[in-house]
């Protein structure tokens, strides 16, 4: 028994597992899924109608009701795969002279890492890596942290809103505005964000925010988005170079034309974002807010019992977690520990190796579909295996 949520009706999720990493993927609902079958059928009924002519409609739906939950305009909004492609996409786009410095945070995610490793090296500009503290006992930290690494060289910070290994949600409005008080355009890798913390991207003012549809928003997956900044906009290209590159505006803006279409691909993922919003929206009577409370809580919940088991403090203050965290573990293999886990008591969970071997910590998840129960489990389990 996993003793999940009543809610875990409406997933496909094994009822063998304890699954507890919804961070990682996410888990589309059934409603959702069979939105996306229909589309597919549609698709497949009449290619040409449904992708020359259908498909921007529906696109134009998605992106109009995403921007609602995200505090966007639409027409800033690009539709991508990913959030380590809407990354890629800015890194590749823009230009740096050699000797420019590109900033980015220890904890960020290691494809986002390499990715700046790669465009600095293209352009012969320096990597500065910024140590972020783990434990850490304020948002103050993680602030001062990342500045004191801001020189005159400076050109641009990719900068996580939620970090992947350690689960912290950043000051990220107060990050964005030091960083563009001292002249520094932010590239701000919300993975994690869409779904979990409330977002208003307009008033943030980064010049570069990526997102993810397919964890807390629950979309199929395959569904990110970029925003870019109006006054950014002429910089940015998608990866891929199409027919939007010199195709007619017809009172749409280069940016939407480049990234509306970026060749032959199954754009179901996309058109499904509206279901998701609505369906998870749906599902408590305070929608959104209390989705996002209700996870928040569950996750520190979660937390508590696993740190109670361990014998160790809480490593962050409350108000620096959204629907995920993270605790340290005694010294040893995360793989093996991991591998345990799952094989002896049907627990899907990450264990990461941080800050490097035989440091490792164990971050748990929290979506509707999972139950404090469940952390109980955990926690009995990690006393066999510790």
């Amino acid at each position: 028994m996993n003793f999940a949520s009543s809610y875990s009706s409406n997933w496909l999720l094994d009822p063998e597992i304890v699954f507890l990493n919804h961070g990682s993927f996410g888990a589309c609902p059934k409603p959702v899924l069979a939105y996306q079958d229909t589309l597919r059928q549609a698709l497949e009924r009449k290619p040409i109608r449904f992708l020359d002519g259908e498909y921007y409609a529906l696109l134009a739906e998605a992106r109009t009701e995403l921007a609602g939950l995200v505090g966007a305009q639409p027409d800033d909004l690009a539709f991508v795969p990913n959030a380590t492609t809407g990354v890629n996409t800015v890194l590749r786009s823009l230009r740096f002279q050699p000797g420019d410095e590109i900033l980015v945070a220890d904890q960020a995610y290691n494809a986002c890492k390499n990715a700046v490793r790669f465009a600095a090296e293209q352009n012969r500009a320096n990597v500065v890596l910024v140590e972020l503290p783990f434990p850490v006992s304020g948002g103050d930290e993680l602030v001062d942290a990342i500045l004191r690494r801001v020189t005159k060289r400076t050109k641009l910070a990719l900068i996580d809103h939620i970090t992947s290994p350690t689960a912290l949600v950043l000051p990220i409005d107060r990050i964005v505005a030091e960083l563009a008080r001292r002249g520094v355009d932010t590239l701000v890798d919300g993975a994690h964000a869409p779904g979990m913390v409330a977002l208003d991207i307009d008033r943030l003012g980064a010049a570069y925010y990526t997102g993810n549809c397919h964890k807390w928003l629950c979309a199929p997956k395959g569904a990110a988005f970029l925003h870019v900044r109006r006054d950014k906009q002429e910089l940015i290209h998608p990866l891929t170079i199409s027919h939007g590159y010199n195709r007619p505006l017809d009172g749409a803006t280069r940016f939407r034309r480049e990234f509306d279409w970026t060749g032959t691909f199954d754009p179901t993922p996309y058109l499904c974002v509206p279901t998701a919003i609505r369906f998870m929206g749906g599902l408590l009577p305070g929608g959104w807010p209390a989705l996002m409370e209700h996870n928040h809580e569950l996750a520190l919940r979660g937390r508590d019992i696993l740190c109670a088991a361990l014998g160790v403090p809480p490593p962050c203050p409350d108000d620096l977690l959204g629907s995920m965290a993270a605790a340290p573990l005694p010294d040893g293999d995360a793989e093996s520990l991991q591998r345990a886990l799952f094989e002896r008591h049907r627990i899907e969970i990450p264990v990461i190796c941080w800050p490097a071997p035989p440091k490792r910590l164990i971050r748990i998840s929290a979506q509707i579909y999972n139950a404090v129960e469940q952390y109980t489990l955990l926690a009995n389990a990690i006393r066999e295996s510790v």
